[in-house]
């Protein structure tokens, strides 16, 4: 690996994690589109923060990185909570901070509020091509527990849908 390969992990001193704004809206769109995730776009996130559910609509902002200083967002993670089940909507990285613990420590941080709220399990889908965010969830708990055949379009793809059990993690 080059020296320009090699990336450091975060640690919380090195992100500050808050509650993603309308102000945030614009960052997290240009994520999102950079990211592939399926489209929501400006209204469904503005949306989402006018609801209950706000608290588990998190952004991650670096603290202290002068080479990436033109964003103000590394990533963002946006949930959803009902009758005593998260659902993981979207959780993305801009390419400069992977693999450095942000997405980590996002999913940690709405996995603690889940926990919390008294949340029984958390759910999401993810790319079946998308081998590193399944490492990622693999990582924090999640487990596959089926699939979703065709479930996503630009390009066509299943879905694999991943659960946690937040009783005993």
């Amino acid at each position: 690996m080059s020296s320009a390969e090699k990336t450091t992990s975060a640690s919380e001193s090195d992100i500050a994690i808050v509650r993603m704004t309308e102000h945030d809206l614009l960052e997290v769109v240009e994520i999102e589109e950079q990211s592939g995730l399926s489209r929501w776009g400006w209204a469904a996130y503005y949306a989402e923060l006018q609801g209950g559910n706000r608290e588990l609509m998190l952004v991650a902002k670096p603290v202290g990185h002068r080479d990436l200083a033109q964003y103000q967002i590394a990533g963002y993670i946006v949930a959803r909570e009902t009758a005593g089940e998260l659902h993981i909507n979207n959780v993305a990285v801009r390419a400069q901070y992977r693999r450095r613990g942000y997405g980590s420590l996002l999913l940690g941080r709405v996995l603690d509020e889940a926990r919390r709220r008294q949340s029984m399990a958390a759910f999401l889908e993810v790319r079946d091509g998308n081998s590193a965010a399944q490492a990622l969830y693999g990582k924090c708990g999640f487990r596959a527990i089926a699939k979703r055949p065709n479930y996503y379009t630009d390009p066509r793809e299943d879905a694999v849908v991943m659960s946690l059990n937040l009783r005993s993690s």
